[in-house]
């Protein structure tokens, strides 16, 4: 199953939270005696982390400013995601909710932050291995690439069997035609509705056959949502708790999640707009955004996509390694491999093959870890600057995308015909094969272990 790809634009968020106990003497406003700094990554980059958090594989496509915002987002969001990165004009934005005992008291924006045009190979290659995706329309000028990039799915957006989950704003882009579901607010609907709102059901109705939708979902806060599907009846879809009066900020992002996955995962419509609903409503009842709490990294330590390094390494000159393999019972052996593969250049990716992937070539009985830990333990080498994973049986595409200068195989390979050596050669790759071990090889641990 492929991962959930979110595209859209990615605010910082942070709180200020403090005390309030007295009035500042020459205005009659509170006084905020501040306790915590909490940053989060918002729009966009909540949905996303909010889905991987429900330990699903997820891709993150947005633009993202190169000043100390949008450094402080990489740092947020690079360690549970994978972050494929747009070029942006202008400061990254900014929401600074100043807040206490639960309550927010203001709310101070700052940034001018607009995506740039400018095609990704990384971010057509997230699309073309979609398992759903989620437009996240925040009108910063991310959907207007994702109408785009829509357009590389086999059939269009919604076709295939990959669904297309869009969530509107008033300011951003018209859904493309044909999306699987549409999720504007209450407020969202009255505004694309300019000719007569009478309601959030009358308004799913109507654009449901404005937008060439197959289904809308308009979501109505602690009333959970109005949903009408094409040719089908209408719904309303209510939450299963009741948060009124809690602070509902990030609530329609959890939702559009939450509502993707489901699709993603097989269920229908109506299903998935009630695990949707249900997820907001819960997410609301725990305290909402305010209560997602986010580990900061610095730029300088945080984990890099395998593109995101490909491109550095060549953009300061540098010469890139590549590696590919199973990788599964990770040995002293393969260590000894990538630390002399890395020495051979600037930067080492590891290209490995996926669960399936390693299925088809050595059998059923494995991989004996998933890809999910392997690639966890191969990131913790110091010798590995990224890793991707592949879901062919060679990671020949996987060589295109990154263009290495060198590729680096095991002694065992020697003097045999390497399947990936047509593109190798085509792209100018240096191959160099490094001597093994003896004796080190998954299949004697597997055979030690039994």
């Amino acid at each position: 199953m492929g991962p959930l790809v979110v595209i859209g634009d990615t605010l910082l968020d942070v709180d200020v939270e403090g005390e309030t106990e007295r009035l500042c003497p020459d205005a009659p406003v509170p006084v905020v005696d501040v306790t915590a700094e909490q940053a989060r990554p918002g729009g966009a980059g909540l949905a996303a982390l909010l889905a991987a958090r429900d330990g699903a594989d997820v891709v993150l496509v947005t633009a993202i400013g190169e000043d100390p915002d949008g450094h402080r987002l990489c740092g947020l969001l690079s360690e549970e995601l994978e972050l494929v990165r747009l070029p942006m004009s202008g400061g990254t934005v900014r929401k600074t909710r100043v807040r206490s005992r639960g309550q927010t008291l203001l709310r101070l924006d700052t940034g001018d932050g607009v995506a740039r045009y400018a095609p990704s190979d990384a971010a057509a290659e997230a699309i073309r291995r979609a398992g759903a995706v989620l437009v996240s329309d925040y009108g910063r000028g991310v959907a207007r690439m994702a109408r785009e990039l829509l357009h590389q799915l086999p059939c269009g957006a919604g076709g295939a069997g990959v669904p297309v989950v869009w969530d509107p704003h008033p300011r951003g882009e018209q859904p493309v035609a044909g999306c699987t579901l549409l999720t504007p607010s209450e407020a969202e609907a009255r505004a694309m509705c300019p000719s007569g709102y009478t309601g959030p059901d009358q308004a799913a109705r109507q654009l449901v056959r404005k937008l060439r939708a197959r289904a809308v979902a308009v979501t109505t806060g602690s009333r959970g949502a109005a949903l009408a599907v094409e040719g089908g009846p209408f719904a309303h879809v209510p939450p299963p708790v009741q948060a009124g009066g809690q602070d509902a900020c990030g609530a329609g992002d959890r939702f559009a999640g939450a509502t993707a996955l489901a699709l993603r995962d097989g269920l229908d419509v109506r299903d998935a707009v009630t695990v949707g609903v249900g997820e907001a409503s819960r997410f609301v009842e725990r305290g909402g955004a305010a209560n997602v709490k986010v580990a900061e990294q610095e730029l300088g330590d945080r984990p890099r996509t395998a593109l995101e390094v490909a491109e550095l390494t060549r953009a300061n000159g540098g010469r890139l390694i590549a590696t590919g393999g199973c990788f599964d019972l990770l040995h002293a052996g393969h260590v000894s491999l990538l630390r002399r593969a890395r020495a051979l250049g600037d930067a080492l990716v590891v290209c490995v093959n996926s669960d399936d992937s390693v299925r088809r070539l050595k059998g059923p009985g494995r991989p004996i870890v998933d890809v999910r830990d392997r690639v966890e333990v191969l990131r913790a080498l110091g010798c590995v600057d990224a890793v991707m994973v592949f879901e062919e049986n060679t990671p020949a595409r996987a060589i295109e995308l990154l263009r290495p200068d060198v590729w680096v195989k095991g002694g065992d390979y020697e003097g045999e015909f390497l399947p990936e050596s047509e593109v190798l050669g085509r792209l100018g790759a240096e191959i160099v094969v490094l001597s093994t071990l003896p004796g080190r090889s998954t299949t004697n641990l597997i055979r030690e272990i039994q």
